[in-house]
């Protein structure tokens, strides 16, 4: 791969948990429309988990057992956001970038 070669990071993991890498993704391309349907998918759920979450845990009644299961659940979606910020974050240009192309 040269220098002009670009990566990104997809939004799921192999099955051994590794990280998965696009190489020259192109914006219309089946792989990268999948990815962003998945990020996409992952931020909306991440949002439906949230409300919930608050929800649940503004009751000091809530059981033991519920909460722990919002707290797993929460950080599933914590760490996909993360991924997500992550991916879109490495393409964005560098605002050091000065080359023309």
């Amino acid at each position: 791969m040269d220098a002009r070669t670009t990566l990104r990071l997809l939004p799921w993991t192999s099955p051994e948990g590794k990280p998965w890498l696009l190489a020259n993704a192109s914006e219309g391309s089946y792989l990268s429309r999948l990815a962003d349907e998945t990020e996409d998918l992952q931020l909306s759920e991440g949002l439906e988990v949230l409300v919930a979450a608050r929800k649940l845990l503004g009751d000091p009644l809530s059981p033991n057992v519920e909460v722990r299961y919002t707290a797993i659940r929460l950080s599933e979606c914590l760490a996909d956001a993360l991924r997500v910020a992550e991916s879109r974050g490495r393409r964005l240009p560098s605002s050091g970038d000065t080359s023309g192309g």
